[in-house]
């Protein structure tokens, strides 16, 4: 069986998915293909680029996900992405943030799709790179099933190949980001029947999917599954993700030697004047669901913020942590539950 290139995701988050994220979650699987946040055109033409687009070899397989509506503009950008090492550039045509909207691209882009398809062509021509699109099933009152098929057909003439779709309609006016995330009903049917029809398309499903099993049944329509926001509450898992969707036989890192991996890292940022809650934070979910969990995230939460705070802080979490375990607690005294941290999902 051909596996396709990418056939696991995790969604671009804004505020979330940094590089920090990024390695964090790499040391829990190798294969499944990562996002930065957002970052629009016009900051990486004007701005720091190396703070903006700077990431570790080790995050590899890994996509800018650009914001903008130029297409001489994305295209700079996308050739900017390839020389600094990136493995594809998305384009979003997702987001329904009134400051997006303001900026004419992100979910009102599905409106203009003649504009997407120059803007894509033109990025084409810049890279040798895949150039994606991630965008909602619809906007709006152009939420039909046949709005989505010109949509995409129209893009698609451009040359792109692979259309990530949230299944979710956004409202660009009377709702929210995180209300855009959760009140529009999902019509995964309509995202399975956009493969049926349009079957030399690589199209991945994105959209409340919360477990791997779940991920492995959307594939049985689509080519590919992004995960979102419980890539966040429960990053490990994505533990057995190499050997479910990629046929890899490795052995994956506990949670505990995950940390253990961490804390070079940690201390290299560290060394660069960047504070532990900046790296930290990621690491909060790590045992999401199992004993010690609260003790870990607790002590973390309490101690990282004072300046000149270290890895010493994550080394004493931990082994509060294993003395909790060892102590053999009941699994509901100290068992976390939390879901829904993430509230920026794009």
């Amino acid at each position: 069986m051909t596996i396709p290139a990418y056939v696991l995701s995790v969604a671009p988050m804004m505020d979330y998915t940094d590089r920090h994220f990024r390695y964090f979650l790499r040391l829990i699987t190798k294969h499944t293909l990562l996002y930065t946040e957002m970052i629009t055109a016009l900051a990486i033409l004007h701005g720091d680029r190396d703070k903006l687009l700077g990431f570790s070899i080790e995050e590899k397989p890994l996509s800018l996900q650009l914001g903008g509506d130029n297409p001489q503009h994305l295209a700079l950008c996308a050739k900017i992405a390839q020389d600094m090492g990136y493995d594809e550039v998305n384009l979003n045509v997702g987001c329904p943030s009134s400051r997006v909207k303001d900026g004419n691209f992100g979910a009102c882009l599905m409106a203009k799709p003649e504009r997407v398809a120059e803007a894509i062509a033109l990025m084409r021509e810049s890279v040798s790179i895949p150039v994606t699109v991630k965008h909602r099933i619809g906007i709006d009152d152009r939420d039909s099933y046949e709005d989505m098929l010109d949509f995409v057909t129209t893009v698609s003439q451009s040359g792109c190949r692979r259309f990530i779709v949230h299944a979710r309609k956004a409202w660009l006016q009377g709702l929210n980001p995180k209300e855009n995330r959760t009140i529009p009903p999902l019509r995964y049917e309509d995202v399975y029947r956009l493969k049926r029809e349009l079957p030399h398309l690589e199209i991945e499903i994105n959209g409340g999917i919360l477990t791997l099993e779940a991920a492995d049944k959307h594939l049985t329509f689509v080519d590919g599954v992004m995960i979102g926001r419980a890539a966040y509450d429960n990053p490990y898992l994505f533990a057995s993700a190499d050997n479910i969707f990629y046929a890899d036989t490795s052995i994956p890192l506990s949670r505990e030697e995950v940390v253990e991996k961490m804390l070079p890292y940690i201390e290299s940022w560290l060394g660069k004047g960047y504070r532990l809650h900046s790296i930290s934070r990621h690491l909060l979910q790590l045992f999401s669901g199992q004993p010690g969990a609260k003790a870990w995230k607790r002590y973390l939460s309490e101690n990282v913020h004072p300046a000149g705070a270290g890895v010493e802080v994550i080394k004493e979490a931990l082994r509060m942590r294993r003395e909790f375990f060892d102590r053999g607690n009941s699994f509901n005294d100290d068992h976390d539950t939390s879901v829904g941290m993430v509230n920026n999902i794009i």
